[in-house]
């Protein structure tokens, strides 16, 4: 099984986040909060969003970005074929790995439970 994280599986233009976005259907969290929209490509793609209002250091949002890409990257084989984005939604007290990679498992959890189906154009 491919676990890698290729330029095919992120979100990478502005136009793909507006798009994302435009849908308005997101997942809460309690620390994150996750955007999709169903697509017609071969796989989910990620795209990530971490303000410095939210996460002051660098090395704080760098290392959620980390986690949240390590989590998909494994996570993958089993989500639907959708746009995903992952952004901050609460300030979390302390930056703790496990935490946020459980928020995510269930939020991922719920989308697969969700089963959105690809929006016809």
């Amino acid at each position: 099984m491919d676990q890698s994280f290729a330029r095919r599986y992120r979100l990478t233009k502005t136009d793909e986040f507006s798009s994302v976005f435009g849908f308005r259907k997101a997942i809460r969290g309690q620390w994150l909060m996750l955007h999709y929209l169903p697509a017609s490509g071969e796989t989910a793609r990620i795209g990530l969003v971490v303000g410095k209002k939210l996460l002051k250091k660098a090395v704080d949002r760098n290392r959620l970005k980390r986690i949240v890409r390590d989590h998909f990257r494994r996570e993958r084989h089993r989500l639907p074929v959708c746009d995903l984005i992952v952004r901050l939604a609460n300030r979390p007290v302390e930056l703790h790995s496990d935490a946020l990679a459980g928020d995510l498992r269930q939020l991922f959890d719920r989308l697969c439970r969700q089963k959105p189906k690809p929006v016809s154009a």
